[in-house]
C-alpha cells in the first residue's frame, strides 16, 4: 500500500497571472492529488498537494519541467504527514 503524504512546494519566477494555478490544478487533478495552489504576496505560488509519494514527485517534476505556463525558476518543497485531507485540488 501507498503511504499518503503531504508535500508542500514554493514555486519562484514569473508564476503568477500567467495561469500557473489553473496548469497545476489541472496537473494535480489527472495525477489524482488532492490539495490546493495559491498565489503569494512575494509573487510566489504555494502549492499543497497529498497523496502517494510517487504522484506528488510527479507533480513536483511537472513544476519543474519545461511546460508551465510562464517560467520557473526554482521550487522548493517540504514533505510531512497528510492533515484532515482536502476534498479535491482547488485554486485559492
Amino acid at each position: 500500500m501507498h503511504e499518503h503524504v503531504r508535500a508542500t512546494a514554493w514555486v519562484r519566477g514569473r508564476v503568477q497571472q500567467v495561469g500557473f494555478r489553473w496548469w497545476t490544478r489541472a496537473r494535480a487533478l489527472e495525477i489524482g492529488l488532492t490539495g490546493y495552489t495559491s498565489n503569494l504576496d512575494d509573487g510566489r505560488v504555494q502549492v499543497v498537494a497529498e497523496g502517494s509519494r510517487a504522484d506528488c514527485e510527479r507533480l513536483l517534476a511537472l513544476l519543474r519541467g519545461p511546460d508551465t505556463p510562464g517560467r520557473v525558476t526554482g521550487v522548493t518543497e517540504i514533505w510531512s504527514a497528510t492533515g484532515a485531507g482536502y476534498p479535491d485540488f482547488e485554486i485559492r
